[in-house]
């Protein structure tokens, strides 16, 4: 029984499907009876139905969709939304590609997603890079700076594209940010796919609308309960044309979106509006007891924490173990607790992530601590001194555009041969897809060094033609 479902259309249009009498003749092709065929087939499918003929009539004479993202805009407070199934992927290049027109450039923070920098590809605009500030206790981004971003004002960018917040829970001062480029008449837009529980609790960060930004992009299966791959879109139209917004996203778009992620949407803002300050209060409290937990076990600070911040720029439901602090490497963590039944977000040589969400109860996390706090005293040693991990360090250094990089005669050549070349591969430690090399730029020695130590030590380098980089893709000269 969903207690969600009369101040949820979507919801409610879901749920209804599934407890009437049907006789379906249209796609999809599983018609909810694949169980028929084979019952693990199913399992996996029989529980699904499309928007067109699902939730709504073919011809979406209900306009159930239309109903849910207009209360989801006067929830986040802007003038237009929609629900993606795509995730913020697709709305990240659903936007970008509304912005401008070829070789126009826009403002952009080097810890842009993978899929931001596919969207300057396809829409044609130029990157002008903007890199973070990095706290030196922690090795951590803590993300732009005002005085960054004045630097390429002179430029021109007709956009100001942020990531707010960083995989590691840090934020910029993002009010200063939309002032400044506001002075300029300048659209902010904001990639906050890790931040879809902000606005809606007083030890929260305010959500980036609330702040002033123009467009809010947020996957609502990260930290709220949401589908996979479903995501939220929520524009202002003071300094963003909404109407080729709306053009882009339909351009993008599947023409067959799935009505789970699409319901799960709509149920996502409806809990968060009913009962999102006490269910993010008990978030915010078990985290703070989990970390309480095991942090007495030992003498060094081991959790990065909002008291390691400026107030207001650290998530403080981020759970961000601090390996270098105990000697231990945060792969060999990873593999250890995940033997015992846990899978965590992200690990790298210093650092684990664990994702809490509403979906976590106390129990849970009394749990996690018990089978986390053995193996992290056996593998204590010494502490090593904080390091910036390569996704956050490296400056690029442009050869060519991107666009040309990506449409340009290329060339396989050794690890060695490759330095100095121009990379035709956008390549990225996963998680957390944030780029080291793009395509276009310059293959350095930090570069080519860095993606092997980080490969030798058990992470996952993701997008490069040859995974085992013993050759890199370039640009022939």
């Amino acid at each position: 029984m969903s207690e969600l479902r009369d101040s949820a259309p979507l919801l409610d249009a879901y749920l209804s499907y599934f407890e009437g009498e049907r006789l379906p003749f249209t796609i999809p092709g599983h018609k909810q009876r694949a169980s028929r065929l084979d019952a693990g087939l199913g399992a996996v499918v029989d529980s699904d139905t499309p928007l067109y003929g699902g939730l709504d009539e073919i011809k979406l004479t209900q306009g159930t969709l239309i109903k849910a993202e207009k209360l989801a805009a006067k929830f986040w407070g802007g003038d237009f939304a929609r629900f993606s199934t795509g995730g913020s992927t697709h709305v990240n290049q659903a936007v970008i590609l509304a912005l401008g027109k070829p070789g126009d450039k826009v403002a952009l923070s080097r810890t842009a997603h993978r899929s931001v920098l596919s969207a300057l590809v396809l829409a044609g605009l130029e990157p002008l890079w903007l890199s973070p500030d990095i706290d030196s206790a922690t090795g951590v981004p803590t993300g732009i700076s005002v005085a960054e971003f004045e630097k390429v004002l002179s430029e021109n960018p007709i956009a100001l594209l942020l990531t707010e917040p960083g995989y590691l829970g840090t934020l910029s001062d993002i009010a200063a940010l939309i002032t400044k480029a506001h002075e300029h008449s300048i659209p902010v837009v904001i990639d906050a796919a890790w931040g879809g529980h902000f606005g809606f609790h007083p030890e929260l960060p305010r959500h980036v609308i609330q702040l002033g930004a123009d467009a809010l992009i947020t996957s609502t299966h990260k930290a709220l309960p949401g589908y996979s791959a479903s995501a939220l879109l929520i524009a202002r139209g003071q300094y963003l044309n909404l109407d080729r917004l709306e053009q882009s996203f339909e351009t993008t778009h599947t023409t067959s979106p799935a009505g789970a992620p699409l319901a799960s949407i709509d149920g996502c803002r409806a809990l968060l509006q009913t009962r999102g300050e006490e269910l993010l209060g008990q978030l915010i409290s078990n985290v703070k007891d989990f970390k309480a937990l095991v942090q007495k076990e030992f003498s060094q600070e081991i959790f990065l924490n909002p008291a390691n911040f400026a107030a207001g720029r650290f998530d403080p439901v981020k759970v961000v173990l601090r390996a270098n602090q105990l000697g231990a490497s945060g792969v060999e963590i990873e593999k250890a607790i995940g033997l015992l039944g846990v899978r965590v977000e992200m690990a790298d040589r210093d650092t684990v992530v664990f994702l809490a969400t509403l979906a976590d109860t106390a129990q849970d996390f009394t749990r996690l601590a018990k089978i986390l706090i053995p193996v992290l005293k056996e593998q204590a040693t010494t502490a090593r001194e904080t390091a910036t991990a390569l996704s956050w360090s490296v400056i690029p250094q442009k050869g060519i555009s991107m666009r040309d990089a990506y449409f340009a005669k290329t060339e396989m050549v050794s690890a060695k041969e490759a330095l100095g070349r121009i990379s035709a591969d956008l390549i990225a430690p996963y998680p957390p897809g944030v780029a080291v090399v793009a395509p276009g730029e310059i293959l350095t020695a930090q570069i080519i060094d860095g993606l092997s130590a980080s490969k030798s030590a058990g992470v996952r380098i993701a997008y490069a033609t040859d995974s085992s980089l013993a050759r890199y893709r370039v640009v022939t000269n």
